[in-house]
This record gives C-alpha cells, structure tokens and sequence, in this order.
C-alpha cells in the first residue's frame, strides 16, 4: 500500500485513523457513502502524507488501496504547491461545510 513491508503493520492503524478523522469532519447527517469515491481519495491522499511525514519523500512513490492508485511523480516538473491533506480537505469541503472564508456579523 505504499509503504514497504516493515511498514505494513503501521498502515491499517493508519488507514482507521484517518477514517475516523475524516468521518468526524463531515457535516450532521453526512456519511462517508455520500461522498462518492471523494472520501476514499482523500483518505488515501491524507495517508500519503502520513507515510511522507514517517518515512520521507523518497521512500515510496505510489499507494493502492483497492481499485484506486495515487502516484507520486518526481523530477524537474514536479512541485506541490498543496499538501495532499489540504487537497483531500478541498474534496471532501462540499460535505464538511467547510467551503473557504467569510466574516459574519463582524462588529464595528
């Protein structure tokens, strides 16, 4: 899934726990069924980052889980701008509420 066999033990924790996180982030009433094929990208997308953050850059380059595949393209091109946990966020902002930023009733 990404990460090699040493790892693998680590990633099912992994994988619930940015279930639950992500879960618990969507709007009343919102399930992860809901949300299409969005939820299971952008958990795998938050767990990509996890396994950057543990492992470093350069220690994988792609993660499967089921049918879906994220790879991570390296070279001269290739920048992120956006970690893939705010990108995941930005996925699933139609069903967590959390569209962008706005004042309300600012007084003054």
């Amino acid at each position: 899934m990404g990460a090699g066999e040493d790892r693998e033990e680590l990633l099912f924790p992994l994988v619930q726990a940015v279930e639950r996180q992500l879960t618990a982030r969507l709007r009343e009433g919102a399930a992860p069924e809901d949300c299409g094929p969005a939820f299971p990208l952008a958990a795998a997308m938050t767990v990509m980052d996890c396994l950057s953050e543990i492992d470093g850059p350069e220690e994988w380059s792609s993660f499967t889980a089921g049918e879906l595949t994220i790879r991570r393209e390296t070279g001269a091109g290739s920048h992120r701008d956006k970690s893939l946990t705010r990108q995941a966020e930005g996925l699933l902002a139609p069903w967590t509420g959390e569209g962008g930023f706005a004042f309300r009733e600012v007084p003054g």
